[in-house]
């Protein structure tokens, strides 16, 4: 369990990593809805940096102990949007992207201490978990399972025959995700892991480690 095993500074970072990551995630698809014409988002006050505005209790719980979970989805109109449906994409595509984003920036304020020789152990892992976690953040809502962004950034550009067949299967998406989770703690396959394992890579990629 991430919570169990985590050290202080990994404690900080997790806990950090959740409430910005979470928080620039569902901003970034209340903000680009918002500013594709539908007004749903911000009458619900989710056009806002206040975390309280989008961490579920339970997800944020569920993320700590087991490393899935979820914030407060953005309820989003697909016919309300300028671009149509398609705009879907759009407001799919954010979350991830404001993930990354912040992984960026926290890998530029690691790389910056390390250019002017600034050596803090605890602030080094607190910083490089925080780039992890978010990068592993994109990379699992990228993922074409319903509910996750994946899948609200494809179905808009399938042809509307393979959307009626794909979306008949929807209902079944928490289960397959419910699966990844139990075979990433099985031990004898983990996709989570493989997840994981490519966030740092790409985590040591960005802080030039």
């Amino acid at each position: 369990m991430l919570f169990l095993r985590a050290e202080p500074a990994q404690l900080i970072a997790i806990l950090l990593a959740l409430v910005v990551g979470l928080t620039f995630h569902e901003f970034s698809h209340a903000w680009v809805a918002d500013q594709l014409g539908d007004r749903r988002p911000r009458a619900l006050g989710r056009v806002s940096l206040n975390p309280l505005r989008h961490l579920d209790p339970m997800g944020s719980i569920f993320m700590l102990l087991v490393g899935f979970g979820w914030a407060k989805p953005v309820p989003v109109n697909p016919y309300a949007l300028r671009p149509g449906p398609v705009g879907m994409s759009w407001v799919a595509a954010s979350g991830p992207l404001a993930n990354l984003a912040v992984a960026a920036a926290f890998a530029v304020v690691f790389r910056a201490l390390d250019v002017a020789g600034i050596f803090i152990p605890f602030l080094g892992v607190m910083l490089f978990t925080v780039v992890v976690l978010n990068v592993a953040l994109a990379l699992f809502n990228l993922l074409p399972i319903p509910p996750l962004d994946g899948y609200n950034l494809v179905m808009p550009l399938l042809p509307p025959r393979w959307q009626y067949q794909v979306a008949r299967y929807a209902q079944y998406g928490v289960v397959v995700l419910l699966l990844l989770v139990a075979l990433s703690w099985s031990g004898a396959f983990s996709p989570l892991g493989w997840l994981f394992g490519l966030a740092r890579g790409i985590a040591g990629l960005l802080v030039g480690a």
